[in-house]
């Protein structure tokens, strides 16, 4: 079953299943993960990032787990702000703090590059297993 989404598009609301009568979902406070990291995020998550004990890229956006763990954010954030009792301590100890220390990390996904300058990170090269090696258990559905 393919989703409408995935974690990549950063653009597209998660889908939302809405039984007969039920509210509508709430309007989005942010159009996209780009517009929530520059509006809200990095304006209250304020860091050093010198390289030492914290990277970034100032392209963050050619990382594909920098994307997808900022559209986690996002989207979280957009959840739990609904929340008026604990809703944003949840997201700032669940989602902000974990996600943003992988990110920031010398060693996480931005740290072949620095806030000057962007460079293509060395990516794991894996091999395939040989066929039959992990049954498909789409084929077990059946």
């Amino acid at each position: 079953m393919a989703n409408d989404f995935d974690l990549y598009d950063t653009d597209t609301p998660p889908p939302v299943a809405e039984a007969q009568g039920a509210e509508k979902a709430p309007v989005l406070v942010y159009g996209s993960a780009e517009e929530f990291l520059h509006e809200q995020l990095l304006p209250t998550y304020v860091r050093s990032v010198t390289g030492k004990s914290a990277k970034w890229c100032v392209e963050w956006y050619f990382h594909p787990e920098a994307v997808s763990r900022v559209a986690a954010l996002w989207r979280a954030w957009e959840h739990l702000r609904l929340d008026p009792a604990t809703g944003m301590s949840v997201w700032w100890k669940d989602h902000a703090d974990h996600h943003m220390r992988v990110l920031l990390d010398p060693q996480g996904p931005c740290y072949n590059c620095d806030m000057k300058e962007h460079r293509e990170p060395e990516h794991l090269e894996p091999r395939k297993a040989p066929a039959g090696w992990f049954p498909d258990v789409r084929d077990l559905q059946q």
